[in-house]
């Protein structure tokens, strides 16, 4: 299994766990920074609202990856329970030695002799057992077999008690169509994110296993990318625009038809100039010049192709390339010229920056004044 650019956990079938740890910064750091970092990027992955409040327990970054997201679920169904579960009308039929609801006339004149006492019968019960109930507790019985640690354990079996009524789901993708997202279900859109996570595997990918445990396989490319995208909109200018993985224009036409589709990862728009934006998930070195620096060559093809279609000449020609900042790339590149029109930067993201401004601007124009990367982002706070 080839695990290069993933992050995450393995669980093996013996029960031992593997965690896979991002690389960013020195090779000595702890390991509760990669464990924070993918948690982090996680919660921005998710989209999830920050907590005002969390619990110790979350706060600690010494668990695995898995039991925090078991943590996190947790925490979350158990806000829910304690807000109330929703219920809905179910509809039965059922025989019965009594009337209620409504008689069903043609199944009571089918009663062999010697029932006709008994009631075929049909009503309705407002019942726990709806599409969301039933995911939820399709997931915490996954959950509660899965988890090592002992405060997610005894939740998890809290829980379990207070949801015995419920059935867990015996089709997880019929229901999630079925999940409703009207007024009276607000309160449960947090917690599905965790459920998703936990009954897909899966965000934005994974690998599962078929053992009873929880293995949770992240590309590190994908989830960096909707990192850095997460934290320029905060940066952004109020009436600057950023979209993501926009797919307008071709490389080339073949007989009136358009042929390989190109897909930038950010394109920025602020008035009439636009930038285009590549995210990397890789380590450069600002010292190996000999190296190119660890830039791939088919990155510097693909970032000249996006210029050409994606900005014209009004634009200022500017193209952005974004690597994780570590302690070989703390600065900004010097920009690489394309030709009189198109400019590419190479900019780091501060991953350890406690604030929304981690992308690492050029300090002072370079000697060509006309080439100076004018982003519309908001000026960073003096602290």
């Amino acid at each position: 299994m080839q695990l290069d650019n993933y992050v995450g956990v393995i669980e093996t079938p013996t029960g031992q766990v593997i965690e896979i740890l991002p690389k960013t910064a020195n090779e000595d750091d702890p390991l509760e920074d990669g464990r924070e970092l993918i948690r982090r990027m996680l919660e921005r992955a998710l989209d999830l609202p920050p907590r005002e409040t969390a619990e110790a327990s979350l706060e600690r970054f010494d668990m695995p990856l898995n039991e925090w997201v078991i943590a996190r679920f947790l925490a979350e169904l158990d806000q829910l329970v304690k807000r109330g579960v929703r219920s809905d009308y179910q509809r039965l039929e059922a025989t019965e030695p009594f009337l209620r609801g409504q008689l069903d006339v043609a199944r009571q004149m089918r009663q062999p002799p010697g029932r006709g006492h008994h009631f075929a019968l049909r009503y309705d019960l407002f019942l726990p057992d709806r599409a969301e109930n039933r995911l939820l507790k399709r997931a915490l019985e996954t959950v509660a077999n899965a988890t090592q640690h002992p405060d997610n354990w005894r939740l998890a079996q809290e829980l379990r008690h207070l949801l015995v009524d419920v059935p867990a789901s015996l089709d997880v993708e019929g229901d999630f169509r079925l999940w409703r997202h009207d007024r009276l279900m607000a309160h449960y859109q947090g917690v599905r994110p965790w459920c998703e996570l936990i009954l897909y595997r899966a965000m934005p990918s994974a690998l599962n296993g078929e053992w009873r445990g929880i293995s949770l396989l992240f590309p590190m490319e994908k989830l960096f990318e909707r990192y850095v995208e997460s934290c320029l909109r905060e940066q952004l200018l109020p009436d600057a625009n950023l979209k993501a993985q926009v797919a307008s224009q071709y490389l080339c036409s073949q007989q009136g038809k358009q042929m390989f589709r190109l897909q930038p990862d950010l394109l920025l728009q602020h008035g009439s100039k636009r930038w285009v934006m590549d995210v990397k998930w890789k380590r450069l070195d600002s010292n190996d010049h000999d190296g190119k620096y660890g830039i791939s060559q088919g990155d510097l093809y693909q970032l000249y192709a996006y210029g050409h279609k994606y900005l014209t000449e009004q634009d200022d020609g500017h193209l952005v390339l974004i690597y994780p900042s570590w302690s070989q790339l703390k600065v900004p590149l010097e920009p690489f010229c394309y030709d009189a029109r198109l400019t590419l930067w190479v900019l780091p993201f501060d991953l350890a920056a406690s604030s929304s401004h981690r992308l690492i601007l050029p300090c002072q124009p370079v000697a060509d004044s006309a080439c100076e990367l004018r982003l519309p982002l908001r000026p960073t706070e003096p602290a």
